[in-house]
Order: C-alpha cells, then sequence, then structure tokens
C-alpha cells in the first residue's frame, strides 16, 4: 500500500516552475564561479605565454561547439535526463584533471566547457518545455539572481583557496557539482515535455541550420549572444592576465570578477527598468554602455588601476545584457523548434569561446592586451547599430503595446 501511495505521489508531482530551474542556475554558478578565476591563471601558470592560453582555448571552443551542436541528437538517443548527469559529471572529471595540473590543465577547461554546454542546452530545453513565454522574462531574472551570491563569492575565493592549497578549489567545486546532480533528480524533471510526446527520434540538429538562417530574429539574437558572451571572455580570461602583467597580483582578477558578480544581485532593478520601456532600449544601452567602457580600459591602459575600474564598468552593462539579451531570441522560438533551436542557441557560448581566442590570437601578435580591449569595444558599437533594428515595442505585454509602429524592420517581433 505505501508503495502504491508514493506512485501515486511521484505522478502527482507538481511541474517545476521558475524557482527550480533558479536553484539549478544557483547551483551551476556555485560550480563553475568556484573556478572561473583559477582555470585561466593556471592555464596561464602552466603554459606561460598569453598567446598560447588563446590558442588552447581557441580548440577547447571549437571542441565544445561541436559538443554543443550534438546535443539534442545525444539527448534524443539516450534521454535529456542522462545527458545533464553527463555533464555535470564532466565537471567533476574536469576537476579531477584541475587537480593533476601541468599539461592537464588543458584537459581540465576542455572537460568543464562541454560539460557546461551540455548541462546548459538541457537547461534552457526543460525552461521552454515548463515556462510560459509570458514568464520567460521572470526566470531569466530569478535565475540571475539565485546565481549572484555564487558567482560574487566564487571567483575570489576559488582564487584565495588556491593560495591556500593548490587542489582545494578544484575539490570544492568536484563537491558542489555533486550536489547539482542530486538537486536535479530530486526535481524529477525526466527526459522534459518535447522529448516524452515525441513520436521519432529527433532529427540532427545542425539539419536545423537552414531553418535558424532563415528567421532573421533568431540569427540576431543568437550574433547579440555571442558578443555579450565574447566581452565576458575578455574579462574572465584576459582581464586577470592584463592585471597580472601589469604588477597588480593575481587576485585582482578574481577580486573584479566577485565584484562584477555582486552586480547580479541588481537584475531585478534592472528588469523593471527594462520592463518600463522595451527589450530594444535595454539592449542598445547595454552594447553602447560595455562598448566604451572597454574603449576606455583600452585607452587608460597605462594607469593599470584605471583600466580595471573601466572594465567594471562595462561588467554593469554586461550584467544588464545578461538579463535582457537573450530575450530577442527566446521570444522568437517556435514551440515545435524549441528542442533544437535550444542547441542552436547554446552555440553562443562556444562560438564565442573560438571568436575571442581566436581575435585575442591575432590582435597579441601586434599590441598587447588592451588592443583587444579596444577590438571588442568596436564589435560592441557594431551590436548597438544592429540592435536598433529590433522592433521597439519588444518584450513589452500585449495589454500595453500601442497599434503596430510604422516602418518596422525585418526583426520585427
Amino acid at each position: 500500500m505505501f508503495d502504491r501511495f508514493a506512485l501515486a505521489g511521484l505522478r502527482r508531482a507538481p511541474a517545476p516552475g521558475v524557482r527550480a530551474f533558479a536553484a539549478l542556475s544557483g547551483l551551476d554558478a556555485a560550480v563553475r564561479g568556484m573556478l572561473i578565476s583559477v582555470l585561466p591563471l593556471e592555464v596561464y601558470r602552466a603554459f606561460g605565454d598569453a598567446a598560447l592560453v588563446s590558442g588552447i582555448y581557441f580548440g577547447v571552443g571549437c571542441l565544445s561547439l561541436l559538443a554543443g551542436l550534438l546535443v539534442p541528437r545525444v539527448a534524443a538517443a539516450i534521454g535529456r535526463r542522462w545527458t545533464y548527469t553527463a555533464g555535470a559529471g564532466l565537471f567533476i572529471v574536469g576537476h579531477l584533471c584541475g587537480i593533476a595540473g601541468g599539461p592537464l590543465m588543458a584537459a581540465a577547461v576542455l572537460s568543464i566547457s562541454v560539460g557546461t554546454v551540455m548541462v546548459f542546452v538541457c537547461l534552457n530545453a526543460y525552461v521552454l518545455d515548463y515556462i510560459a513565454r509570458s514568464d520567460l522574462g521572470r526566470t531569466e531574472s530569478t535565475r540571475m539572481f539565485y546565481a549572484a551570491l555564487p558567482w560574487t563569492a566564487g571567483p575570489l575565493l576559488g582564487v584565495v583557496l588556491l593560495e591556500l592549497w593548490r587542489p582545494l578549489p578544484f575539490l570544492v567545486a568536484a563537491g558542489l557539482a555533486l550536489v547539482l546532480l542530486a538537486t536535479f533528480w530530486v526535481l524529477r524533471l525526466g527526459n522534459g515535455r518535447a522529448i516524452a510526446r515525441a513520436r521519432g527520434p529527433s532529427p540532427n540538429p545542425l539539419a536545423y541550420l537552414g531553418r535558424f538562417a532563415q528567421q532573421p530574429r533568431l540569427v540576431a539574437g543568437w550574433v547579440f549572444a555571442v558578443i555579450r558572451s565574447s566581452g565576458w571572455w575578455v574579462f574572465v580570461v584576459y582581464l586577470p592576465i592584463f592585471a597580472v602583467e601589469a604588477g597588480l597580483g593575481g587576485k585582482i582578477g578574481g577580486a573584479t570578477l566577485s565584484l562584477a558578480s555582486a552586480l547580479m544581485f541588481l537584475t531585478p532593478v534592472m528588469l523593471r527598468w527594462m520592463q518600463a520601456r522595451s527589450v530594444r532600449v535595454a539592449v542598445r544601452a547595454g552594447f553602447i554602455g560595455a562598448g566604451a567602457c572597454l574603449g576606455l580600459a583600452a585607452v587608460a591602459s597605462g594607469w593599470p588601476w584605471l583600466a580595471v575600474a573601466a572594465m567594471m564598468g562595462a561588467a554593469f552593462f554586461l550584467v544588464l545584457l545578461d538579463v535582457v539579451g537573450g530575450l530577442p531570441f527566446l521570444l522568437a522560438v517556435k514551440p515545435s523548434e524549441r528542442a533544437e533551436m535550444a542547441g542552436i542557441y547554446s552555440s553562443f557560448r562556444d562560438v564565442s569561446g573560438i571568436v575571442t581566442p581566436g581575435l585575442a590570437w591575432i590582435v597579441l601578435t601586434v599590441a598587447p592586451i588592451p588592443g583587444l580591449f579596444a577590438a571588442m569595444g568596436v564589435l560592441f558599437g557594431g551590436m548597438w547599430m544592429l540592435a536598433g533594428r529590433l522592433h521597439p515595442k519588444l518584450g513589452i505585454p500585449p495589454a500595453r503595446r500601442h497599434p503596430r509602429a510604422r516602418g518596422a524592420t525585418d526583426l520585427a517581433a
């Protein structure tokens, strides 16, 4: 009889909501935040050259991109729950490689990067399955709010633990990965509604690249995500190296990233600010603000502390873009294509992991790291211009919209 009641309880388990996905995002942030400042420093120490570090990250980005595009196919073959589990398992493999150190730091970065994209693709597919379109904005801001504390404490704490005992941050991150995995299974997300209803195997996500390319709103939203992620790449990987080369010390990278992550506590305020205006206004403000600060950091590189302060300003606008920058894509996805488009969208992390180190590889052959700050500022200015083509009412609830504006562009909602 107990078994019957237990099974009935499982069948009546409520569908996961905003807080459930926010909890998973917070734990994922705790796992990755612990090592986000540690990995660039350890890779730089292991190989001793910023250009070589860029080459390593470039190769990792290429492999992660391929893995991300194949995640929906893998999920269709083994189930989304096991794909998510495998991604969390790769976190732990990467942590073990990090403990070994030396040349295995490259393997650590690869394992953690592939694990990240697997978890990210699955989690976004779950969100699109269970969260209504009208709640996507609230979901994104709540996920970021839950992730704020881990991202604030993790980067600096990871560097401090690294100095106490080198394996310690990797051990702590491995323990957090186990907690993430346990929480995922407790939530009983299964294989997702889309997979559960499917009558046949999911098509190869590569076949959806054509459908993706035919939808300008999706392409623009994806490009926004790539450049936004590239800005974080510069902040996370190259700002700590700049600080070391400028004589500011290894803790500066962790401290600045922790301070930048503390800005995530402002995400509810940023969301309300966006809702009072529109997605277009918020996205354009984020890109022009971050681009201007990146340019200032390049100009002020002779005064390292001023350059670091300018990068902190860029981080504020990057957080704003994290809140609203994904909405142009998410609001344009058709329900029938959510699983495949989630896989394509998630590739922005890996494409930025190719674009940024590749750009750095080129720039660092002719200029120091501040040249990379300047080049990234130019890219952000280009995104500000592209975002001007978004529909002026994008993201505003229908009840508050005015009649369709004249001259709407091909990126209209």
